[in-house]
């Protein structure tokens, strides 16, 4: 039975798990959030003058906003990537935080409802443009095949972790959007860029490292395959090509 290099793969990943895993807690900490104490916003706004369905279509207009950032998220990440979709999207949330911090004193009237519902919507659905749509492409591509698994559940536990870490109040804006922009800044500084062949890079750059490190890497991946590279290799050798290196 093969041994698991979990020292090599933890000196070689740590740092970039260590990234991923925070940009996903900060991102599910402020939805999850918001999510849950929208409608409790919607009625300190509009108080008890108001009947309870009222309050409930605006919650559920709220809520509606982030199907539009699923699109426009998925259409920006295939146009420019997903790290700087991620960033774009971070970024923008952030600033209509910053902007509803600003005006959190008109807003929050029963006669400008419509205002609050339609900015704080926006700041939903650019939340879901960035990471909404990115964090888990980002978490299952920067990393090589062989522990994609490991490496995605930790990230989306770290990021699990952020959604329960309420303390049942409701957070200032001004809180949220600094965290938007303390996570856009980490991806765009320490995020490697995302293209079409990062996974393919991203796996020899790995196997280059074991092998580096004095592991054995002909034993990754199936049998099927490891008889068909043994032998590639070989046909290789005795042509003077370059061996290939088994996955």
């Amino acid at each position: 039975m093969t041994k698991y290099p979990y020292r090599l793969i933890i000196k070689f990943y740590w740092f970039r798990l260590l990234v991923v895993s925070i940009i996903w807690f900060i991102y599910d900490f402020l939805t999850y959030s918001f999510s849950i104490y929208s409608s409790s916003w919607i009625y300190l706004i509009l108080g008890d003058d108001y009947p309870l369905w009222v309050s409930l279509g605006w919650t559920t207009l709220i809520n509606f906003f982030y199907l539009p950032g699923y699109f426009i998220g998925a259409f920006m990440s295939d146009w420019i990537g997903p790290k700087y979709a991620l960033v774009a999207g971070v970024t923008a949330q952030g600033i209509i935080g910053f902007i509803m911090t600003g005006l959190y004193a008109y807003l929050d009237t029963p006669a400008h409802v419509v205002g609050f519902v339609v900015v704080y919507g926006i700041f939903l659905a650019v939340g879901e443009v960035g990471p909404g749509d990115n964090i888990g492409l980002v978490a299952s591509k920067t990393c090589a095949t062989a522990i994609r698994g490991q490496y995605y559940g930790i990230a989306a536990a770290m990021g699990k972790i952020g959604a329960f870490v309420d303390k049942n109040i409701q957070y200032p804006f001004y809180v949220s959007s600094s965290l938007c922009f303390l996570s856009a800044a980490i991806a765009l500084f320490l995020l490697p860029n995302i293209g079409q062949d990062t996974i393919e890079e991203e796996d020899i750059r790995f196997r280059e490292y074991l092998e580096q490190n004095g592991y054995d890497t002909t034993t990754m991946g199936s049998k099927e395959y490891r008889e068909a590279a043994v032998i590639e290799n070989e046909a290789k050798g005795a042509h003077g090509g370059d061996r290939k290196h088994v996955e």
